[in-house]
């Protein structure tokens, strides 16, 4: 016979998804600890994630992080002289010529 599916309330996904961002576990330890499919609290994370809770994993995911705002923070620098050589240019081709 078919299984009966169980209807979760919008607050109680909510709550399901505020307790993953505060864990360190991953996602099918909590699904086994909490009997609801690793899909369907993917899915809930999807929908209603926030991320003012979230730990930041370990160290190296801290170091993952610094870097990759370091690797942003030089193309910005590249960016910004970019535009500047492309504002010198414009405004050399866009003198009137005699």
């Amino acid at each position: 016979m078919g299984e009966i599916r169980q209807r979760f309330t919008d607050e109680f996904k909510e709550q399901t998804v505020r307790y993953i961002q505060e864990q360190t576990k991953t996602i099918p330890q909590i699904a086994e600890e909490l009997s609801i499919p690793a899909g369907t609290l993917q899915r809930w994370m999807s929908t209603h994630r926030k991320f003012e809770n979230e730990p930041l994993l370990d160290r190296e995911a801290i170091r993952q992080k610094d870097k990759q705002i370091h690797d942003q923070e030089l193309e910005i620098e590249d960016l910004k002289e970019e535009i500047a050589i492309l504002k010198k240019a414009m405004h050399i081709f866009s003198k009137e010529r005699n």
